[in-house]
């Protein structure tokens, strides 16, 4: 089941012809995308320099013909045929977009053949020159090339045994508009996710929500701009990037109870079991006494019955019929979120110490030499110098009273510490899921606790604790 699509290349505005070739044949040749350039293939040119032969061939074609480019001129054509996931392989499908390149060109054209297989579905990438071999002339793209493209991409399919799309939808839309409800979630769409998940009731101040973006194993980027990058990102993202629910202002605002927004969750529609999880109750007399509406408390009243009886519901599945036993096991939650919580603090402090302790270090070996000079100088030349190299002086001064403050009598080695913040690193990303699944732990048992209280009108605890508190009023 092979898509696919032509598109002509031009210079846009501000690129040159080179860069424009040498942007468009990076991308399609990454080793990322590509295992290391294993699944490249060419025809008449070499890959590695594939950009600067098809400038040169333009050059010989001005040479020889004496039309100057145009603005408006095509450059090359970039191709692109995707494979269904998991029905063919990278060599197969290279080959498959070799021979299309060679059907379409009919060998008049250099061309070069990229299989991408850093996604779910394995695709090739076809870039090939817009000028002839011989320099003479320049492939036109003709009426309905795109039919013509995927009649011959069909062809080779069903010659490979593999399937193909009777009757596809005309749509110019991208690849994701195949995928239709399984197109997967953007990096912005599951950072939006992160933080509505980071934004529980349970989340207090601003300080708490980047406390709990943390544990979730996000990298927080504070200053001028609020930026996250998510675990499986590659670069930092903007808040303000983001949706109007979602940027630094509207966060705050959140917190405050300023601003009200249905979850990302709730606007797409929770799955069943996400759904059966417990919601705390309304606290109904407390909301009367802000608006006095008879609507609202029927409609509190319902909801809140209807929650209490999920939560009834969601307590029997996991198996905690034993109130005893429930107020054991949310202790214990409480007590396993934070001694985790605990554990990757202490290790991003010393992680940071260790950063800073590097810098230093830096600091120091970079300055020692002339800090040696200026204290052989005799006092009466140490002014001129001092003032010559102060920035120097200073900040090898910096370092020493830094390292007086941690008391090190020695320093350590800059690759022991590398090999410390490794380790460390190593083990909050081991961390960080097990984090995230006991905060969601102890916030699914909290919520729980609090709505059978609050509706039975007890308190539930340990035996333990209730003899203590009886002990103490005595």
């Amino acid at each position: 089941m092979a898509t696919t699509f032509l598109k002509p290349l031009h210079a846009g505005k501000g690129r040159s012809i080179a860069q424009t070739l040498r942007r468009s044949t990076d991308y399609v040749k990454n080793p990322d995308k590509t295992d290391n350039g294993e699944w490249i293939s060419a025809y008449q040119c070499n890959p590695s320099i594939v950009d600067a032969e098809f400038l040169f061939s333009k050059r010989q074609y001005e040479a020889q013909t004496g039309k100057a480019h145009k603005d408006n001129d095509v450059i090359a054509y970039h191709m692109r045929q995707s494979f269904k996931p998991g029905e063919i392989t990278p060599e197969k499908a290279n080959k498959i977009g070799y021979d299309l390149a060679m059907s379409l060109t009919k060998g008049n054209h250099a061309f070069i053949v990229c299989t991408h297989v850093d996604k779910k579905h394995i695709h090739s990438h076809i870039i090939f020159n817009s000028t002839s071999l011989d320099c003479t002339r320049k492939f036109r793209n003709f009426w309905c090339s795109s039919f013509a493209i995927r009649r011959i991409s069909d062809i080779l399919c069903l010659e490979n045994g593999l399937s193909v799309i009777e009757d596809p939808k005309p749509s110019r839309g991208s690849y994701g508009s195949w995928l239709g409800e399984n197109k997967p979630l953007t990096n912005r769409q599951k950072l939006e996710q992160m933080i509505d998940d980071a934004l529980t009731p349970d989340c207090k101040s601003y300080e708490d929500f980047l406390a709990a973006m943390r544990a979730a194993g996000v990298e927080v980027k504070t200053g001028k701009h609020l930026a996250f990058r998510i675990p499986e990102g590659k670069r930092f993202i903007r808040c303000d990037s983001l949706s109007e629910d979602y940027t630094e202002d509207a966060i705050r605002e959140r917190l405050e109870g300023k601003h009200n927004v249905r979850s990302r969750q709730r606007q797409e529609g929770l799955t069943a079991k996400e759904d059966m999880r417990p919601r705390s109750l309304i606290d109904i007399q407390a909301k009367l006494a802000q608006a006095n509406s008879p609507g609202f408390e029927r409609w509190a009243k319902s909801y809140n019955l209807k929650e209490i009886a999920k939560t009834v519901v969601w307590m029997k599945e996991h198996g905690m019929n034993d109130v005893e036993k429930f107020a054991e096991d949310c202790d214990a939650a409480v007590e396993r979120y934070h001694e985790l919580a605990d554990k990757t603090k202490a290790n991003e402090a010393r992680m940071k110490g260790i950063a800073e302790l590097q810098r230093h270090i830096g600091t120091y070996g970079k300055t020692r030499d002339i800090y040696v000079q200026y204290k052989k100088l005799p006092k009466k030349k140490q002014a001129e110098f001092y003032e010559a190299h102060r920035s120097d002086i200073m900040l090898h001064e910096a370092a020493k009273c830094y390292f007086d403050s941690l008391g090190l009598e020695k320093l350590p080695s800059i690759k022991a510490l590398k090999q410390e913040y490794a380790v460390l690193s190593a083990e909050n990303k081991k961390l960080y899921p097990d984090q995230k699944a006991a905060r969601k732990e102890m916030i699914d048992l909290l919520t729980a606790k609090s709505n059978l209280e609050r509706f039975l009108e007890i308190k539930i605890e340990q035996p333990k604790k209730k003899e203590q508190q009886q002990e103490e009023s005595r």
